[in-house]
């Protein structure tokens, strides 16, 4: 068996992955892509924690803009990605795969509360952690959530998914000339303003020197080409 080039990652979903080409919802088949393709990644002896997005059913920060109250819009987008973490529970055991929910914001009868010593006990014995609920506060994103529990249970490495093959200095989708980073640091993604993860999840991995790969999840077999060390997508590293 092949071996990960990291031990422990953390993969951060965006919840729009699940809608697949439509713009909400839950696409069964491209679920089952992501649970085939974490499957592949865990064989390579990887231990591994997810954080989900919720944009797929819910996206506060847009609600916000309409006139919600931020905080309980926020709330909204929090219980969008417990229904996604259900969901993607459920894929990766049909493929025979161990897996928890952990959620930051209790439900007793769905998901097990957050409790960093447990995850680890999770992770060690080989289990995912599908960490739901963001950071269970209102104003943070799920992006801060991947930064908060990937140094939380000491990752290696944050694998962010995508629907585009890494960070480009314009939207590569409006842009078929826009230019592909092969590697940024942290600094040059906050003065450039990338829209790598939010200047909160991007600093908090420049202060604990936690690297993100960010890559095309739509292809298959990327999630285990990221453990394995090929280069793939854009790195953010420490100088």
């Amino acid at each position: 068996m092949a071996q990960g080039k990291y031990k422990r990652v953390l993969l951060k979903l965006s919840g729009e992955a699940l809608a697949g080409e439509g713009k909400s919802g839950i696409n069964t088949s491209v679920l089952a892509q992501i649970a085939d393709d974490v499957a592949e990644a865990v064989a390579l002896g990887v231990e591994m924690g997810i954080v989900i997005g919720g944009g797929n059913i819910f996206r506060g920060v847009a609600a916000s803009a309409q006139g919600m109250d931020r905080a309980s819009s926020d709330y909204m987008g929090m219980l969008a990605t417990c229904i996604n973490a259900l969901a993607l529970q459920d894929a990766l055991e049909k493929k025979g795969l161990a897996t928890r929910v952990q959620s930051a914001i209790e439900m007793a009868e769905i998901a097990e509360p957050y409790i960093r010593r447990k995850a680890m006990r999770h992770l060690e014995k080989g289990r995912i952690v599908i960490f739901a609920a963001g950071t269970g506060n209102p104003y943070f994103t799920t992006d801060t959530a991947a930064a908060l529990r990937a140094m939380e249970i000491n990752a290696d490495v944050i694998l962010k998914a995508t629907k585009v093959d890494g960070v480009f200095d314009k939207d590569p989708m409006k842009h078929p000339e826009a230019n592909k980073f092969e590697q940024l640091t942290y600094i040059e993604v906050l003065q450039k303003g990338l829209k790598v993860m939010d200047s909160t999840a991007i600093s908090l991995c420049m202060d604990n020197a936690l690297p993100i790969v960010i890559f095309n999840l739509t292809e298959s077999g990327n999630i285990a080409r990221a453990i394995s060390g090929e280069k793939i997508g854009t790195t953010v590293y420490q100088t």
